[in-house]
């Protein structure tokens, strides 16, 4: 242990939050306990299944706490009990109560990730790719009652690039996160907290799977910009016709945009054959890269245009 080790109890639940607990434990801090959602029923057999956080926390012998809310006085009692210098809150899931953010010594720190005010909320990293954002990045904030609205501490900055997806993103962000939360741990007391600019204020709600269906009048950046936002979930879906079926769901995971004129209406295919699979927009045409038709594995569209010529998706 170094000399600024610190009392951390962790509070995060799915994989953004892995490599953060993972740094701290890597520095040197005195893991106090972690909180995580509660095991939840997932896939066909609705089994309950772990969290990736719990997952961690196990290989790592730490304390877990799975309560369903910290509202509840006594659960309060057990997180005071730890006697923790601070507590790291990533993507946990749960809004904290005025008395816990002020249970430890230097009350509780959260990484988001977004450059607040813009993008508070559940999908920071989806919407600011599908908002067409050209940065964004991760902050460190000292929690208060509100979502999102704490003094920022520390930030990253991180390019969003024309071939990042929400995963790709995701994982760039999750590494400058854990990169954030050891220097402003190391930094605490010379830190100056910056109260967040209200004009600035965008909202960043849940992803819908309603939000997954292509509208091909919207421009090629566009649509672009929702495959590419919402892989890997929800994958943005059209209907499709080809000469071997009629309206079945075809979800696309990647696409590029190529300049190229052609007289087909939106949504009609102008050529599919050999590997090449150009489809028209509200403006220039959209190559499709990756697809997976309903029930089927996903394929680059070589495999895809070997067995179907697609006409028109919808």
């Amino acid at each position: 242990m170094h000399s600024k080790s610190m009392r951390i109890v962790f509070a995060g639940t799915p994989d953004f939050s892995v490599g953060v607990l993972e740094s701290l434990i890597n520095a040197g801090h005195d893991i106090k306990g972690v909180y995580c959602q509660p095991d939840r029923p997932k896939g066909r057999g609705r089994v309950l299944t772990a969290c990736p956080i719990k997952e961690k926390a196990l290989e790592h012998n730490l304390a877990i706490f799975q309560p369903e809310s910290l509202k509840d006085e006594a659960e309060q009692q057990i997180l005071a009990s730890l006697n923790a210098d601070i507590m790291v809150v990533v993507a946990y899931g749960q809004l904290l109560p005025k008395v816990v953010l002020e249970t430890p010594k230097y009350g509780c720190l959260n990484i988001h990730a977004s450059l607040l005010p813009r993008w508070r909320g559940a999908a920071p990293i989806q919407r600011a790719i599908l908002a067409g954002d050209t940065q964004t990045g991760i902050g460190i904030m000292q929690m208060n009652e509100g979502l999102d609205t704490g003094d920022i501490l520390l930030e990253k900055t991180c390019a969003i690039t024309k071939s990042d997806t929400a995963q790709s993103l995701h994982d760039k962000l999750a590494i400058l996160g854990a990169q954030g939360i050891i220097e402003a741990l190391e930094n605490l007391e010379q830190l100056t907290p910056t109260v967040q600019d209200e004009a600035g204020i965008t909202y960043a709600k849940k992803l819908s799977k309603d939000e997954a269906w292509i509208d091909w009048n919207k421009s090629a950046v566009e649509i672009s910009q929702q495959i590419r936002a919402f892989n890997p979930y929800p994958i943005a879906q059209a209907n499709a016709t080809s000469n071997k079926f009629d309206n079945k769901v075809l979800r696309i995971l990647s696409a590029s945009i190529i300049d190229k004129a052609y007289n087909q209406k939106p949504g009609e295919v102008i050529e599919c054959t050999k590997g090449v699979c150009h489809v028209a927009t509200g403006d220039d045409v959209l190559n499709l890269e990756k697809v997976q038709l309903a029930g089927k594995k996903v394929v680059d569209i070589k495999d895809f245009t070997n067995a179907y010529n697609l006409t028109k998706l919808s």
